[in-house]
């Protein structure tokens, strides 16, 4: 007993030096130090607290043009980082070394504790077993029966907003809100076979509402998410344990701390819905009545085609039920504000371009037309070569998220496409990245460089994507990105499984909107809208840190 206590307090300084090293280890010298990089601004934050601002464009910007392709930059605590967006680095980390760069502890174990146990927060073997029997769920053969869901959707959303100009004495419309709706609609309908929003009502919707508070109520809480490693154990132990998982949530809803009894409503409201809507599944699949049963075996929405692949999957590739359930809030997720938002820019960009809005018009009228005006068919509405160009213009300049993070997880080296010149005069074609260094995919970089876009790369010109029009530089560039020589979907086995279904969002909501409405930024002070630099890009009205909105004059179309 007398060697417990004379031990004790040598422990607790153990643990109180191992503390202060991993407070203070990053402030030492080390060999990331000879990559150029702009200098800290905060001791505490490092030099990326700039680009976390709400008007943070202009660092981004200076990212990309004053350093070379990797970017030495700091965090919270003078952590190193690399902000890299040569080509083939990010090849080697996306696709040939993706093994080695993982997603971050602290991201991967907050998406457990808040999400569940989906494609977002498994690593490795596992993570692979579970993109393996999803993958037929977002193909192409899929998206095409998924259309007829689509167009009902959009056709709902156009009475929506027909409905309001006609009841109301104004002609401007929160394009933001109604695409926030609709993407929610769309994930619902095609995803699961779900309504959570009519569109031509508005009805009360807890899920709606916690899905659009998740992000930012989160955001507020960055400081706790950093720790969030130290509870990796109990959080792995506590999807073991539903038991354990029950008892902690109980705590957790004590903790006194507004936010993060905030963030505990809105997963308990995203759980629930997700539990239901995969019983409600199950029950008609399990159903006697051989019409229920048949609405499953037969269903086009990703969650039917799920089901089915994973019954028919060998027994160890199949997914356990609450690793299903977890897929419901990840798809949604996935599939909301990035989209919602992604076609909030587009239909900002037309106003500001209305010689691109005519022209697209014309494009999508003549091809309904040309096909009795009859809503397109997938092939017909993909193979729409402006709107296309117009997608992947939008989703080139202005990726909803401009970058994404990894961990390297042990010492590696990462070759460049070009020489990277250093602070000490020198060049390297190589960079060494110590185990542990957090590497940036620099999405907003890669899909804004001049090397490769060209002099025009800062400008929105969907005519580049035009058939001969794009710069040879950019297929010589290789750029490792599943979508069209772009990293806004990144590459490799992390890249966005969704990204047809994205497109297909995209595109049916557009060529409805155009053929239904003329577009026209607001008259006065909703004339002057600015972009959010945050996790997910979004607009307010005349400065940074406003109500999220995208206010536009409608006019309908006769015919």
């Amino acid at each position: 007993m007398s060697l417990v206590r004379s031990a004790a307090p040598w422990a607790a300084l153990g643990v109180v030096l191992w503390f202060i090293w991993k407070l203070i280890r990053h402030y030492f010298p080390s060999s990331l130090d000879n990559i150029p990089g702009p200098s800290s601004h905060s001791v505490l934050k490092g030099s990326m607290d700039r680009a976390q601002k709400l008007d943070g464009w202009p660092f981004l910007e200076q990212l990309t043009d004053d350093y070379g392709q990797v970017v030495k930059i700091t965090g919270l605590l003078h952590k190193r980082a690399l902000w890299v967006f040569d080509p083939t680095a990010l090849h080697h980390i996306v696709l040939k070394d993706q093994d080695i760069y993982e997603e971050l502890p602290s991201v991967i174990t907050g998406r457990k504790l808040f999400v569940g146990l989906g494609l977002f927060t498994t690593i490795g073997d596992h993570h692979r077993r579970q993109r393996k029997l999803l993958n037929p769920v977002f193909s192409v053969a899929h998206m095409r029966r998924l259309t007829p869901i689509f167009y009902e959707v959009t056709n709902r959303l156009r009475a929506g907003i027909e409905d309001q100009l006609r009841l109301s004495t104004s002609s401007d419309v929160d394009l933001l809100n109604w695409m926030g709706r609709a993407a929610l609609e769309l994930i619902g309908q095609g995803g699961f076979g779900h309504s959570f929003d009519p569109l031509v009502e508005d009805v009360p919707n807890d899920f709606a509402n916690a899905i659009k508070d998740f992000i930012p109520v989160s955001a507020r809480l960055i400081l706790f998410l950093v720790f969030l490693p130290f509870f990796r154990p109990l959080v792995d132990a506590c999807e073991r344990r539903p038991a354990l998982a029950a008892f902690v949530g109980r705590c957790f809803a004590r903790v006194p701390h507004a936010g993060l009894r905030r963030l505990k409503a809105i997963t308990d409201v995203l759980d629930r819905t997700s539990r239901a809507i995969y019983a409600a599944k199950r029950a008609a699949l399990e159903s006697e009545d051989p019409e229920t049963k048949m609405r499953v075996l037969e269903g086009r929405d990703l969650m039917s085609v799920l089901l089915r692949e994973n019954m028919s999957a060998d027994a160890a590739d199949r997914l356990p039920e609450h690793e299903i359930i977890a897929q419901i809030t990840t798809f949604t997720f996935a599939g909301t504000d990035t989209t919602s938002n992604a076609l909030a820019r587009i239909l900002h960009l037309l106003c500001l371009h209305v010689d691109v809005q005519e022209k697209l018009r014309a494009e999508v009228l003549e091809a309904r037309a040309q096909n009795g005006g009859r809503d397109l068919e997938y092939d017909e509405l993909v193979a729409l070569p402006y709107l296309d160009a117009i997608c992947r213009e939008t989703l080139r300049l202005f990726p909803p998220v401009p970058f994404v993070s990894r961990v390297c997880t042990r010492d590696a080296v990462l070759p460049l496409s070009a020489p990277l010149p250093l602070r000490d005069g020198s060049t390297t074609q190589a960079v060494h990245v110590p185990a542990g260094t957090t590497v940036v995919i620099a999405i907003h970089s890669a899909n804004r460089s001049k090397d490769i876009w060209g002099e025009d790369a800062r400008e929105w010109n969907p005519e580049r994507w035009l058939e001969g029009k794009l710069p040879g530089s950019v297929t010589e560039a290789k750029i490792p990105g599943v979508y069209s020589n772009l990293m806004t979907f990144t590459g490799g086995g992390r890249s966005c499984i969704g990204f047809k279904f994205s497109q297909l969002e995209m595109k049916v909501v557009l060529a409805m909107l155009v053929s239904s409405f003329r577009l026209s930024l607001c008259k006065g002070a909703n004339a002057d809208i600015v972009w959010n630099r945050a996790p997910i890009a979004y607009p307010t009205v005349g400065s940074v840190g406003m109500a999220p909105r995208l206010p536009v004059q409608l006019e309908p179309l006769s015919g």
